[in-house]
């Protein structure tokens, strides 16, 4: 029979390993707050998301996610940074669109079409961690709450709605 002490330090081992999951269930919940994509969700709704995200970490270099590549998965970049790139058909391999990073996502058409992937993206940052949403899990999720993807997909037509009408203005522009 063990002792009053070893137990207690086996139950103090116990919560210690059980803190960092909440504080990276926490700080991932702190992190989608602040996405746009999730912008008028619930703290309940929130938590709900979060219960469907799943960690991938990188290295610098390695690749997150491959151009032409079928979009199952969007993610959310919680620390590092990510590089967005297209490749192209002329004399040019690939051109970088945009760096991202912590609280910015990608692949958020993968939630609606699971389409082919538009462009390459890179950690550029080691580590980079991101949080993963795959369709499936993202479906399953709005069949329970439908609230949470009326929410998520009103803010993805409202950012294309953005984007197109910026593309128009710059093409009438020049």
């Amino acid at each position: 029979m063990q002792s009053p002490d070893v137990r207690r330090l086996e139950s103090d081992r116990h919560f210690r390993r059980a803190e960092p999951k909440a504080e990276a269930v926490m700080h991932t919940k702190e992190i989608l707050r602040v996405v746009e994509l999730f912008d008028g969700l619930t703290d309940d709704e929130l938590s709900a998301v979060v219960a469907v995200c799943r960690s991938r970490r990188f290295n610098e270099g390695d690749s997150v996610a491959e151009q032409n590549s079928p979009g199952t998965e969007m993610f959310i970049i919680e620390e590092g940074f990510v590089e967005v790139a297209v490749d192209s058909n002329d004399n040019n391999p690939r051109k970088v669109i945009v760096n991202l990073g912590s609280g910015q996502t990608v692949g958020e058409m993968s939630l609606v079409d699971q389409g082919p992937r538009s462009a390459t993206v890179r950690a550029i940052s080691s580590p980079t961690v991101v949080q993963v949403i795959s369709q499936t899990d993202f479906e399953t999720l709005c069949d329970r709450n439908t609230r949470i993807g009326y929410v998520v997909m009103r803010n993805i037509a409202a950012d294309l709605s953005f984007r197109l009408r910026q593309r128009h203005m710059s093409d009438k522009r020049g």
